[in-house]
């Protein structure tokens, strides 16, 4: 199963990126990262998807998004997609 268009834009001084990362490490789902320190640009990117300036957002592979997820919300939506 293609895990591939999993994309997460976040930055480092992002407690909830850092988090939200980590589940998907520890989860061993695969996923682009986009760092908005690395690329500030990319926020543009991040914005016009959510409609906000939070992080991270969470684009799944069905053009779905979550915008500050809890792990509950990643994990129950990784089951949806049958990617956990």
């Amino acid at each position: 199963m293609s895990q591939q268009n999993l994309t997460m834009f976040g930055a480092e001084w992002c407690r909830d990126c850092r988090r939200t990362k980590a589940q998907l490490d520890g989860l061993g789902v695969e996923y682009t990262y986009v760092d908005l320190e690395a690329d500030p640009s990319a926020a543009d990117v991040a914005r016009e998807i959510s409609g906000r300036t939070n992080i991270p957002v969470v684009v799944y592979p069905d053009a779905t998004h979550h915008v500050e997820p809890t792990n509950e919300d990643v994990e129950a939506k990784l089951r949806e997609l049958n990617l956990i």
